[in-house]
């Protein structure tokens, strides 16, 4: 066991023992430091707290050579590293799962280096730095949320993952281990979190609202059309398919795919979608309420940002649901012309 090293786990060699500083050993390390914090995860990927980016001495010894900070505060004199900072409280309206990605770009692209190591910490490297890193044994060793927390908790005793950075780990591992803004898993989920950002709800994001297809042409391939007007109402990709059955989780924490399924939502009488541009006005500073057509004024639905029931027994939130009876499905055709 190397000298900076005051505890050890018998069945993992420690990564520093034989190993000069910074060079890959090809075994798991583990390690509590006498001077900070910091211990080694895996061969030059190490999880600590802001204590350890002020003992130089340490960071040397260790070959830290990038340091990723995920805080409500950036740490001071890291002038002589790579750094990469991601303001985030540890609370249960923060959101981690959007910032997982350039999370893991950075450390990956500093474990690239033959030479180089990379510190992983937040305040008291409990839970925003073990979110982090979880989620990294899980994206480069396909392993599922609970195996990749498991080895950590081994690995470093004291890391409690807080409970929303656990709900949102689950989604990264539905989505396969990375973050598809396009999935209908991710867009529940940031509409989840308006109403806990924007109470009011007032002042929404604009990103919140998908693109009135009315307003774009016919550019996608299935559109939804009012079934009294013809008026374009969304695009298929807008529709947010759900885990039919009861409960009061909207998606099922696990690897499902929807599209696969699609014979089995014959049951749901209704599409529950995306906010779309055309709703806004409606939307805005209210809580629930009725979807009407914006150009014929037939009612489609309904919207509550606490949720509504599926025909199907699965409540979905927050619910903006219109009617299968009330719309049309209208299924684009590109004729190509040869020329002569």
């Amino acid at each position: 066991m190397c000298s900076c090293c005051s505890s050890h786990v018998d069945w993992l060699p420690c990564s520093h023992s034989r190993v000069p500083v910074g060079k890959v050993s090809g075994h798991i390390g583990v390690g509590k430091f006498s001077r900070a914090r910091m211990i080694c995860v895996l061969p030059r990927l190490y999880i600590g707290c802001v204590k350890d980016t002020t003992d130089s001495q340490c960071l040397h010894e260790h070959g830290i050579t990038h340091v990723l900070t995920v805080d409500s505060e950036p740490p001071k004199d890291l002038d002589q590293f790579h750094t990469k900072f991601v303001r985030l409280l540890d609370d249960s309206c923060a959101d981690i799962l959007s910032h997982l990605p350039e999370c893991l770009i950075f450390v990956k692209e500093a474990l690239g280096g033959s030479e180089s190591s990379v510190l992983v910490h937040c305040h008291a490297g409990v839970s925003r730095s073990a979110a982090v890193i979880t989620a990294f044994l899980m994206s480069t060793e396909n392993l599922t949320f609970e195996d990749a927390y498991g080895r950590l908790q081994t690995i470093k005793t004291d890391v409690k993952i807080n409970e929303e950075f656990t709900n949102q780990l689950a989604l990264f591992e539905a989505m396969g281990y990375h973050v598809d803004m396009t999935s209908s898993i991710y867009k529940q989920y940031r509409l989840q979190n308006v109403t806990k950002r924007y109470p009011e709800l007032q002042k929404l994001p604009q990103d919140v609202f998908a693109s009135d297809p009315n307003l774009m042409g016919q550019t996608a391939e299935v559109l939804y059309r009012c079934r009294k007007c013809r008026r374009s109402l969304f695009r298929a990709d807008s529709i947010l398919n759900h885990i039919l059955g009861n409960g009061p989780s909207a998606f099922a924490h696990k690897k499902v795919n929807l599209s696969t399924h699609a014979s089995l939502y014959a049951q749901c009488t209704s599409y529950f979608v995306e906010p779309v541009q055309w709703m806004k006005e409606a939307l805005l500073g209210v809580m629930d309420g009725q979807l009407l057509c914006p150009k014929c004024g037939s009612k489609l639905g309904c919207f509550n940002w606490y949720g509504e029931q599926c025909s199907c027994g699965r409540w979905v939130t927050p619910a903006f649901q219109v009617h299968k009876n009330r719309v049309d499905e209208v299924k684009t055709v590109t004729i190509r012309t040869t020329k002569t």
